[in-house]
């Protein structure tokens, strides 16, 4: 299978099913611009494939995504150009994720972090391994949360809920997922990607214009919701890169990591 993503996103053609892996296992698959730029585009390519039936998305090595880079983040903060054109790939990665039609089963094999729960939770099956957690850790870094977790977390978790977890970063484990409505099942580490795949496989056999206009209609909840929510989200996320604490907590961070 042809893959104009390498190396940031791994493809994996199993039969009729794509398996679509982020690949920076040496950060655990933190959001750097080329893997941004990537998810942003994946969507539509694998749209066009011909035969292709259903989408597993998971990470290479011990996580699924620890969410958005830090260096990124300090370059962002001064690089308005830049900043915007980020800004505008993370609402493109929303609206083609919920707008792809075929279903998507996420293997969360380890943690699930800021963009990277965000597209978990916009996956249409989630399977967690045991080990694996949650977190949506954007206001405790400063920043608004733009990419995901404000449009989909009140809708499975409920208002209460979602602010308990959006406004603190705390981590969701597994088991917490599951009873949120964050995810769909626990699994055992080793098997995370395997029952992925045989659930997909069980959706690749189903009627597949039934399954997607089917898809299409539940997921109208979230799109009918996308154009107020997300442009103030974002544009709040765009001005929190500008305030005094997160150019400080991200020094921290980037100071305490070099």
């Amino acid at each position: 299978m042809h893959n104009p993503f390498e190396p940031h996103l791994k493809l994996r053609l199993v039969d009729d099913i794509c398996v679509v892996s982020f690949n920076h296992p040496e950060t655990l698959n933190s959001v750097d611009e080329p893997l941004h730029k990537a998810i942003s585009e994946v969507w539509a390519y694998l749209a066009s494939v011909d035969g292709l039936r259903a989408v597993v998305l998971t990470g290479e090595g011990r996580a699924f995504s620890a969410g958005g880079d830090f260096v990124m983040f300090q370059e962002l903060q001064d690089d308005h150009p830049r900043r915007s054109r980020l800004i505008d790939e993370a609402r493109a990665i929303v609206e083609a994720t919920l707008n792809f039609p075929l279903p998507v089963v996420a293997a969360v094999n380890g943690p699930a972090i800021g963009l990277g729960a965000s597209l978990a939770v916009l996956s249409d099956m989630v399977f967690i391994a045991e080990s694996a957690y949650m977190a949506d850790p954007h206001v405790a870094v400063g920043l608004t949360a733009g990419d995901g977790g404000p449009l989909t977390w009140p809708f499975v978790t409920g208002l209460l809920r979602a602010k308990e977890y959006l406004y603190t970063g705390d981590r969701i484990s597994a088991e917490r997922a599951v009873e949120l409505g964050l995810a769909n099942r626990v699994v055992r580490d080793a098997d995370t990607l395997a029952e992925a795949l045989a659930y997909a496989r069980r959706l690749a056999a189903l009627p597949q214009h039934a399954l997607r206009s089917t898809k299409r209609a539940i997921n109208l909840h979230l799109l009918n919701a996308l154009p107020g929510l997300l442009d103030y989200a974002f544009a709040m996320e765009y001005q929190s890169f500008d305030t005094p604490e997160h150019r400080q907590i991200v020094a921290d961070f980037v100071a305490k990591s070099s």
